[in-house]
């Protein structure tokens, strides 16, 4: 399988992982949104909601509302966008949920920096 998201959970493409554990695996996206935009995927492959197992799915959200606190704490942010993809408007055939957070001012953090304040706290 040539799944860009299956390549990072068995480390073959390097990522800024900011939370594992046996199921989910959190990321920053390299081309973010907005500063500290995190991808949270399954690390078995699914292409989407339709076929995502139950337990995959709420990891996921666990692992969102988890996320959601430390970026808020650490990055200062007003707010979080979650999203999810399917069909046509999915880039990468792999379920995954976005984080993005939203600033009431822009900020103008690389995911570097992002990924240097969120591994410190």
């Amino acid at each position: 399988m040539n799944c860009l998201f299956c390549n990072i959970i068995n480390g073959n493409i390097n990522s800024y992982k900011i939370y594992e554990d046996d199921l989910v695996l959190a990321f920053l996206d390299i081309n973010p949104k907005t500063p500290g935009h995190t991808l949270i995927i399954p690390k078995k492959h699914f292409q989407d909601i339709d076929d995502i197992e139950d337990v995959y799915l709420k990891q996921t959200l666990k692992t969102a509302k988890k996320l959601k606190e430390v970026l808020t704490k650490n990055l200062h942010c007003d707010g979080i966008t979650l999203m999810q993809n399917n069909g046509l408007s999915q880039e990468i055939k792999h379920f995954h949920l976005h984080l993005i957070p939203n600033y009431k001012k822009e900020e103008k953090l690389t995911v570097e920096e992002v990924y240097h304040i969120l591994v410190k706290n």
